[in-house]
């Protein structure tokens, strides 16, 4: 099973301005990218800031949000919250039979996984914007090589690059 971290990103490196910025600044291209991959998948993990930020699960889609919390309950059928270990969530999906898991984020969640060794891909889309301050993709320090497997051009400016990681130095 393969683990595929997507995330929109502004020029200068940010994945958003603070926890709560709402992902309304990346484009049409962005959003249809993230949403053919996440739906041929069937499944993503994010956290709860990132749930919080979206507001619903994502139809279509198995949601899994990362909380501390044990007291959540979801709503929805599509939606779990789970208080296990990155590892215990991807070993749960990979009895499910899930192929590939996206991580949609946000960068602690992403430091968790990385951490864990557990990131096979990261899917990063460069939107044409600069923030000059804001979140990273990750939210510690950590060093990863990685290969470039696939870049293009989008029709609105964002650049699409998708990496192997080869190694992860913490």
């Amino acid at each position: 099973m393969r683990l595929i971290v997507i995330m929109a990103m502004t020029v200068d490196g940010k994945i958003g301005v603070s926890d709560d910025h709402f992902p309304d600044w990346t484009g049409r291209a962005d959003k249809l990218l993230f949403k053919k991959i996440t739906m041929k998948a069937g499944v993503l993990i994010m956290g709860y800031n990132t749930f919080q930020i979206i507001g619903k699960p994502l139809p279509g889609r198995k949601n899994i949000v990362m909380t501390r919390n044990l007291t959540r309950r979801s709503h929805w059928d599509n939606l779990v919250f789970s208080s296990k270990s990155p590892k215990e969530i991807l070993d749960d999906l990979k009895k499910d039979n899930y192929k590939e898991v996206i991580l949609a984020g946000g960068a602690k969640v992403n430091t968790l996984f990385a951490k864990a060794g557990l990131i096979n891909d990261i899917i990063v889309t460069y939107v044409p914007k600069i923030f000059g301050k804001g979140l990273s993709l990750f939210s510690e320090p950590l060093s990863m090589d990685l290969k470039l497997k696939e870049f293009k051009s989008l029709d609105d400016g964002t650049i699409y690059a998708h990496y192997q990681v080869l190694s992860l130095d913490m």
